[in-house]
């Protein structure tokens, strides 16, 4: 792109913040304006000297020598920015759409899949991190070693995306993914979500489908052949482009800890479940692709510690394991639960899940979650009645939430005073925690209260 001066209409976004970022370290002007900012964002910005000065919509700072505005999710269609350099002329970006023209010239690799697509991103850009080979990208989580999650340059030769199936922005109802035309595809994993967006499974699908359309005869697709819906859409494409499976490799579990049985000798890690080890596969064949040899790929990968809120360890001591996890789609829960049972089979599992999303919310869509906690112990389940509120959906009762999920032992919270005051007045010893959520549990700090729990 020629232009350097950019300004971001709802630039307080964790995606957004992260571009704005990019851009500035690649020597661009960046403004932005967005309604309110929250920390990490807040103060990430604050410290490049990219924090708006107020907070709200300002249509009369934007000028003739703005050469591109971004445009995020959180903007309205009636943002009086927006509508200002519409009548202008600007150019107008989505996020992905900018993305996408900072990347047309390289080899584009792009991860999709309802789950885990996050971590096989991650485990990607570690590895060749570890392999010194230089790449642009975008991941939807802090990793640890990288000081932003969207890296833009003029020489990397080609750019990892985590693509996000979600819609594009309030002017382009097309999913992320598809705007980032793939050299490269994965598809981890599909079960429905979005049913806001997406209303039936089969339009949801339908999206997997375009998206692995996309990739050019000379390009290749690897996907998870464990998930049915995957290999569907994998074997009515074209058979001259270059498909890779990819399941769960050999591995045995010693002592709390997961090891890898690879052709040149065990590969102790330090991330563990099933679809962890699917995660690991899927990243390995991408980074073959990217020229790195799979000794290479094991020395680096035994060292990945995870994603940020990616079954994350909060807290631990020699009887206790506390973590957190981004799950909220059924598939994900369920194989997170099974994953921390496995590990640890001799300790009592906790299992809380916060109903966030507008899937999970609906009462329509709460029978999907039938069975997905049936290997914990004990269950719990959280949801905020002021999220129904804000997403005008009809509220819940705990009565609908026990009989979705057919758990016996399960209970119901809507309050985090309550929520807390049962964690903190449960036993400990021998006994395990998972935090499941895409929210925050209305605002606890789970890493303050993981520490009291332990200690």
């Amino acid at each position: 792109m020629e232009g350097r001066r950019v300004h971001f209409i709802a630039i307080g976004g964790s995606a957004m913040h992260n571009l704005a970022l990019a851009l500035h370290h690649k020597g661009y002007t960046v403004t932005g304006s967005d309604d309110e900012i929250f920390d990490p964002a807040r103060s990430r910005l604050a410290a490049c000297g990219l924090l708006p000065e107020n907070f709200g919509w300002f249509p009369e700072k934007l000028t003739t020598d703005i050469d591109a505005i971004i445009l995020g999710m959180h903007a309205r269609g009636d943002n009086p920015e927006l509508a200002r350099a519409r009548r202008m002329g600007l150019k107008i970006y989505s996020y992905p759409e900018f993305l996408y023209e900072q990347s047309k010239d390289k080899l584009r690799v792009v991860i999709g899949g309802s789950h885990g697509k996050t971590t096989i991103t991650a485990m990607i850009l570690h590895v060749l991190r570890y392999a010194k080979i230089d790449c642009d990208y975008m991941v939807g989580a802090k990793l640890e070693g990288f000081d932003v999650m969207v890296k833009l340059t003029e020489k990397a030769p080609f750019m990892v995306f985590e693509g996000d199936e979600y819609l594009t922005s309030a002017l382009d109802p097309r999913p992320k993914f598809h705007l980032y035309k793939p050299d490269i595809a994965l598809i981890s994993g599909i079960a429905w979500d979005h049913m806001n967006v997406f209303p039936t499974f089969d339009k949801y699908v339908e999206q997997f489908r375009i998206f692995a359309g996309m990739v050019p005869e000379n390009g290749c697709l690897i996907y998870c052949e464990a998930d049915e819906e995957v290999k569907k859409v994998a074997s009515k494409l074209p058979g001259k482009m270059e498909k890779q499976p990819y399941s769960v490799p050999d591995y045995r579990i010693e002592n709390g800890k997961t090891i890898l049985i690879t052709d040149g000798g065990d590969v102790p890690l330090k991330v563990f479940g099933r679809h962890n080890l699917m995660n690991l596969e899927g990243a390995r064949h991408v980074c073959r692709l990217l020229e790195v040899d799979d000794k290479t790929f094991y020395e680096a990968i035994s060292t990945y510690g995870g994603a940020a809120n990616r079954l994350e360890l909060l807290a631990q001591n020699e009887r206790t394991s506390i973590y957190r996890d981004f799950a909220h789609a059924p598939s994900k829960l369920k194989a997170t639960i099974e994953a921390a049972k496995e590990q640890f089979p001799d300790r009592w599992l906790v299992a809380c899940f916060e109903l966030h999303t507008y899937s999970s919310l609906s009462k329509n869509f709460l029978s999907q979650y039938a069975g997905c906690m049936d290997k914990a112990d004990q269950a719990i389940v959280y949801f905020s009645p002021h999220a129904l509120h804000l997403k005008k959906l009809p509220m819940l009762k705990a009565e609908d939430i026990v009989k979705a999920f057919g758990k016996k032992r399960m209970e119901v919270f809507t309050a985090p005073d309550k929520f807390q005051s049962f964690l903190q007045n449960s036993k400990w010893e021998d006994a395990n925690l998972l935090l499941m959520s895409s929210g925050n549990f209305d605002g606890i700090n789970v890493k303050e209260l993981s520490a009291k729990l332990i200690s």
